[in-house]
């Protein structure tokens, strides 16, 4: 049985299949398109799914959506109703776009794919977070919390799940949200929303968190989670114009101009003090989540999920077994959980997948990869082994060469896990900077991650690491050990932490055994591992992606299947 996933008209649409409740092909619409968080009706990644498969739309037996669009309209307009006339605006640019097409997304879907009004099913967004999560993590029970900007009308639940059934008894509902918090700071600090967030946890540590009392201020916060914002600091829920009001702007200052340099430290501290707050209202609602369901371990979803500080926290200091946050934890991973919901709770299936890899995109062809290199007009040699591909890597990092690394197929999620990576030397001071500043043209205050084989996390950061489920899929931070930081220090933070990534070599073999080798060599085996892509710019996926920005960027190496591209 085949049963396809979609999340669309939000940001970040992806499509989902499976076939008997194993997933088969998951990728987000923006890897083919090219254009970063696509919102649209994934019609490119719904036809490569069907394509992987080997099967037409007219041979799927259930089309699911992540969320409830009547419900979510209803949320709408009654907020518009509540802040009438401040909300005139707001309103005017919902109906324009929901009247045009979100609320016939069903329609839209039957047209697209040619499939009849009886396979379709709509599933709440918040439960598809949790489905997404719970279903995939492999536990037989577990605590729940997903937590995002808004869905239908919640903003966050607490639940459970045991066997096929979830619960979600609880929720914090709009305009009551952690994530709009979050946002409405990311907006303050100049950086976009739905895209800076991560931004903002990168730059906390720069700070000190002397603000956290002015955080304080505009939310109030229960022994639970539960929380409440004051709204007069905020006017997200009533026009689209601007996410603070002029109280917040009196309480905080004004604003920093978006592309303006991000050293001031006031805007540091800012951010810094934002973060301890989410983490830990964070906190809060995971011991709530795990004392109220009596179980030990929890599993998370929803677009706040992805702050891997937070995420650390919760695992160390929650007092859980372990966390499971699904790698694709925002609106993306909607369409898993929503297919997921289908097969375990409408149609009452036994479990049988467990995401331990999150390589669910596509690979790129040899021909292709022959094809655009031709047409490109590049010079390049195709290796004759794996062994000879492996060694010629290692050799240019010890070179101090930075790497462009597509094999295999891409990544689901926003995290790149050594398919879809840039790579370099970790023991390179100056790795970062050049990075950042030459091959990402991004801000110099953002951190890279370190891969390492999941036998070596002892070595480097807390022995238990190993035994955890977030540091496969890049979900949580560690502090590195002290002699080590001076070892591997373009992959430690300013706050000596990293964001480990550890690699096992059942699911990605290849990447393992690069790193291995490069271990051999050096006398370390970690990486330096950021996502293959400019700033701005979805990661790349195609032969021609890699091809364009190995050229637009300073890489000095490219290594596309089992081709080798050198400058």
């Amino acid at each position: 049985m085949y049963i396809l996933g979609i999340s669309a008209d939000y940001h970040d649409s992806s499509a989902a299949l499976l076939l008997d409740g194993q997933l088969v092909a998951a990728a987000a619409e923006e890897r083919f398109s090219r254009r970063k968080h696509d919102p649209a009706l994934p019609s490119q990644a719904i036809d490569w799914c069907l394509e992987h498969a080997g099967i037409q739309a007219r041979d799927l037996d259930y089309i699911v959506f992540y969320e409830k669009p009547l419900l979510k309209f209803d949320r709408i307009l009654a907020t518009s109703l509540d802040y009438y006339p401040r909300s005139y605006a707001f309103f005017r640019e919902a109906a324009l776009t929901w009247f045009s097409e979100k609320l016939w997304i069903k329609s839209r879907m039957m047209r697209a794919l040619g499939v009849p009004a009886n396979r379709i099913l709509f599933c709440e967004h918040h439960l598809s977070h949790a489905a997404s999560a719970f279903y995939s993590s492999g536990f037989s029970e577990a605590a729940i919390l997903t937590v995002d900007g808004i869905g239908e009308w919640a903003t966050a639940t607490l639940g459970e799940g045991r066997g096929t059934e979830i619960r979600l008894p609880l929720e914090i509902r709009w305009p009551h949200s952690l994530g709009m918090l979050y946002s409405v700071f990311t907006a303050f600090l100049g950086f976009e929303v739905n895209e800076g967030e991560y931004k903002v946890m990168g730059m906390a540590p720069y700070g000190s968190p002397r603000y956290v009392d002015k955080v304080w201020k505009v939310i109030r916060v229960s022994d639970e989670g539960a929380i409440e914002l004051d709204l007069d600091y905020f006017s997200y829920h009533h026009t689209p114009e601007r996410a603070f009001s002029s109280r917040f702007l009196t309480l905080f200052g004004q604003p920093r101009v978006a592309g303006s340099p991000v050293e001031s430290e006031y805007y540091a501290d800012v951010a810094a003090s934002l973060q301890r707050v989410t983490e830990e209202i964070l906190l809060r609602m995971a011991r709530a989540a795990c004392a109220r369901s009596g179980l030990k371990k929890l599993v998370m979803a929803g677009g706040v999920a992805l702050n891997a500080v937070a995420n650390s926290r919760i695992q160390d200091e929650a007092g859980i077994e372990d966390l499971y946050v699904q790698p694709s934890a925002g609106d993306g991973g909607g369409a898993l959980g929503a297919a997921l919901w289908a097969w375990h709770t409408v149609l009452g299936r036994p479990r049988g997948f467990q995401m331990r890899h999150a390589s669910w995109g596509r690979a790129v062809p040899g021909d292709e990869t022959r094809r655009e290199l031709a047409r490109a007009g590049l010079s390049s040699v195709r290796l004759k082994s794996e062994d000879e591909l492996l060694d010629r890597a290692v050799a240019d990092l010890m070179d101090g060469r930075v790497l462009g690394w597509s094999q295999g197929r891409f990544e689901w999620g926003p995290r790149a896990l050594g398919h879809r990576s840039i790579l370099a030397d970790p023991r390179r001071e100056d790795a970062r900077d050049v990075v950042n500043s030459k091959i990402k043209f991004r801000e110099l205050f953002r951190p890279f991650a370190p891969s390492l084989p999941v036998e070596a996390a002892g070595r480097y950061f807390a022995p238990q690491l190993a035994d955890q489920s977030t540091p496969r899929f890049m979900l949580r931070t560690a502090r590195v050990r002290d002699e080590m930081r001076g070892q591997i220090p373009a992959v430690t933070h300013v706050d000596g932490t990293a964001r480990p990534q550890l690699v096992e070599q059942a699911s990605n073999p290849l990447y393992y055994e690069l790193i291995r080798r490069f271990g051999e060599a050096g006398g370390h085996p970690v990486l330096l591992n950021t996502s293959f892509n400019l700033r701005g710019e979805p990661i790349v996926a195609s032969a021609a992606d890699a091809i364009s920005t190995f050229q637009r960027s300073g890489l000095d190496v490219l290594y596309l299947g089992d081709y080798r591209v050198a400058k």
